[in-house]
């Protein structure tokens, strides 16, 4: 079966066509930066190439011209495409494993929009484009990133409200990144030839949005995400964990709505908001190497709310065996793991430079030889996990 998988980003949209038996990779591509001068880059297995700034305004228009270039190259409903898989944020309460995608389903993703809104909405305007240039006898999986999170205990996934309130709004913590964090899990088990129900693991996923887990035997005990994917860690453009006051504070200060105030912490704080002047940690980086301030307090504040979280969860697990670097910082950037480890001895945690300074993009293991609590950096790969989840619906619904 080839399976498409699709994967929307806040600002961008990546896909995966792979021959699902033979974890054959057929086509690729990302649009970058969509809403802006937009990149996109398409390649396929036989050689075929698009490479392009144009703009780009939406992930509809995103997955329209993916489809169409993959068209183009060959790749057609039942000639090449079978099935859509698509990675959705956040499934609430009702979505707790990969869905059959229908009327029904799109409409209740829609519903939980206001719950994710940098995600939701780009993951459903890129259904339903596939869904418009592909024809809707091709079948198309949802698998959602708070599938992961269902095994949480209630002491962690429960928040300290009136329990009247928090059942009739389903407010609780729900987690996101699951799909990530599941991988890293697994690939950990994999590589280290470490049973999955033994293993016990603090996965970091450190991109443009950051979250911390905590992995017992496979499960998420915690996670730093929660109602919505604005809780937890410092990230490029969110606050992470702020003051629940300080919203309605603000919004009388600046005498705007409360809902401008979760605007700004969604899409103006973070990296971009204490360093002034971006939300990509390369470039806070190389701000701070030229002795900017406000990007050397960005840089250190990101780096003690990560070590503060893994802190928290060794605590949680009563010790782990690896923590697990993912996410384009994570994957990437050897200075920022190289600082969130800094002075984590106590707890048996110590690099190896040399390790660490090599291991860009590389899956690798980055502490050192004496280390007893061990590191690790696994590049994150979300679309196998979504074309495994769509052949497996896919087959639990008689489709495959």
């Amino acid at each position: 079966m080839n399976v498409l998988a699709t994967n929307c980003g806040s600002s961008t949209l990546k896909f995966l066509l792979i021959e699902s038996e033979r974890d054959r990779r057929l086509a690729q591509g990302i649009v970058d930066r969509i809403g802006g001068p937009t990149e996109i880059r398409f390649h396929s297995e036989g050689g075929s190439v698009l490479q392009e700034t144009t703009p780009v305004a939406g992930h509809g228009e995103a997955m329209s011209r993916a489809v169409e270039w993959l068209k183009g190259v060959g790749f057609t409903a039942g000639r090449g495409i079978d099935a859509v898989g698509h990675r959705v944020v956040h499934g609430g309460e009702r979505f707790v494993e990969p869905t059959l995608i229908d009327i029904g389903v799109i409409d209740a993703i829609e519903a939980l929009g206001e719950l994710a809104p940098l995600h939701n909405a780009p993951a459903l305007s890129a259904i339903r484009a596939a869904r418009a240039a592909l024809g809707a006898d091709v079948p198309m999986v949802a698998t959602f990133d708070t599938a992961f999170h269902r095994t949480m205990p209630q002491r962690a996934s429960h928040y300290a409200i009136p329990h009247e309130l928090a059942a009739k709004h389903g407010v609780r913590r729900y987690g996101f990144h699951g799909l990530a964090h599941r991988y890293m899990t697994e690939r950990y088990a994999e590589v280290t030839a470490t049973p999955v129900e033994e293993s016990r693991l603090v996965t970091l996923q450190l991109g443009a949005g950051c979250s911390a887990t905590a992995v017992e035997g496979g499960r998420s005990v915690d996670t730093s995400m929660g109602f919505t994917p604005l809780e937890g860690l410092m990230m490029g453009t969110r606050s992470g964990d702020v003051d629940p006051s300080l919203a309605g504070f603000l919004a009388r200060k600046e005498n705007v709505p409360v809902q401008e105030v979760e605007e700004w912490l969604n899409t103006r704080s973070g990296l971009l908001g204490v360093s002034a002047s971006s939300r990509d940690m390369r470039e806070v980086l190389e701000a701070e190497a030229r002795g900017d301030a406000r990007a050397v307090l960005a840089v250190d504040m990101f780096c003690h709310r990560v070590r503060r979280y893994i802190g928290a969860y060794l605590a949680i697990l009563g010790g782990a065996d690896a923590v697990v670097f993912g996410g384009g910082i994570g994957e990437n950037a050897s200075a920022v793991r190289a600082r969130v480890c800094s002075g984590m001895e106590w707890c048996g945690l110590t690099l190896d430079e040399g390790r660490n300074a090599e291991a860009i993009g590389a899956e690798t293991r980055i502490s050192s030889d004496d280390s007893t609590l061990h590191t690790y950096v696994i590049p994150v790969d979300e679309a196998s996990i979504i074309v495994r989840d769509t052949v497996d619906c896919l087959r639990r619904h008689g489709c495959g």
